[in-house]
């Protein structure tokens, strides 16, 4: 078992309710897509199985441990075992994008060769091999404030890929990416968890993804998990009804109607 939420809830200083008795087992190598309207509490639900949220209630493990019964290098550890693809990648602006990706080893590597990457980057070639799976290995040893948002959210997958994590988390990775690069990075993010067997969880935007890539897809509405199905059970009334608070238009990537077909008629994943 690689990550297993029973009954977890989370409730903000302020009394806002984000997650209610979520409930689910995923297995080591799984690869999960998470979907569900703005505010259902898909990014909350990533960050509470990153163990930078503490549930208030309910039990999480993560990795076969529970975050909060560990203390100091032990929950270090485990934290370096995750990689988290953020929207916003919290890189900073002057950073150089070399450096950018070899910060995903940091939490492996000893001080002083994180402390020297910073000004002499230990393994360019390294970084450089990851960016050219995302298409921008010209952008090497540029500064991070120099990209588009779209680059900069291609940085944040190259350093997750370059970390190698035994699970990877990804937060609307390709919301700012054009339509085939999205395609292309999803994929990518894919053959990573499966070259290696690790478990990939992907909170997305765009549904038609999710119905593509990943064998599993859990809908998320008011902070609930609404269903968790194989993408051919996944029926056009049941996205409708999980996004119905937002508009009767399930989001994709160029932001056109999905025409959900009949399940049996869906295209399958590349790499199922």
């Amino acid at each position: 078992m690689s990550l297993k939420l029973d009954g977890v809830g989370l409730v903000h200083a302020n009394g806002n309710r984000a997650i209610n008795a979520a409930s689910c087992e995923i297995t080591k190598g799984e690869r999960v897509a998470i979907i569900g309207p703005s505010g259902a509490g898909k990014t909350t639900l990533l960050r509470l199985i990153a163990a930078a949220l503490r549930p208030t209630s309910g039990s999480l493990k993560v990795l076969d441990q529970d975050p909060w019964r560990l203390h100091g290098f032990a929950l270090r550890r485990l934290r370096s075992r995750i990689g988290m693809v953020h929207q916003a990648p919290p890189i900073p602006p002057r950073q150089r994008v070399v450096t950018a990706v070899l910060a995903g080893r940091l939490g492996q590597w000893p001080v002083w060769k994180g402390l020297v990457s910073l000004f002499y980057p230990m393994d360019s070639g390294g970084a450089r091999q990851m960016l050219a799976r995302m298409e921008i290995a010209d952008k090497l040893f540029e500064r991070c404030d120099q990209l588009s948002g779209g680059q900069l959210q291609r940085v944040g997958v190259a350093r997750v890929l370059y970390q190698q994590p035994e699970l990877i988390l990804t937060d609307e990775p390709v919301s700012a990416v054009d339509p085939a690069l999205s395609d292309r990075v999803v994929g990518e993010l894919n053959r990573e968890a499966m070259t290696r067997g690790v478990t990939l969880v992907a909170s997305l935007h765009a549904v038609d993804l999710a119905l593509h890539w990943f064998p599993r897809v859990i809908g998320v509405r008011n902070g609930e998990i609404a269903f968790d199905l194989p993408p051919v059970k996944v029926t056009d009334g049941m996205l409708k009804e999980l996004y119905a608070s937002e508009s009767e238009i399930v989001p994709t990537q160029d932001n056109r109607p999905l025409a959900v077909q009949p399940p049996g008629l869906r295209r399958k994943p590349l790499c199922s």
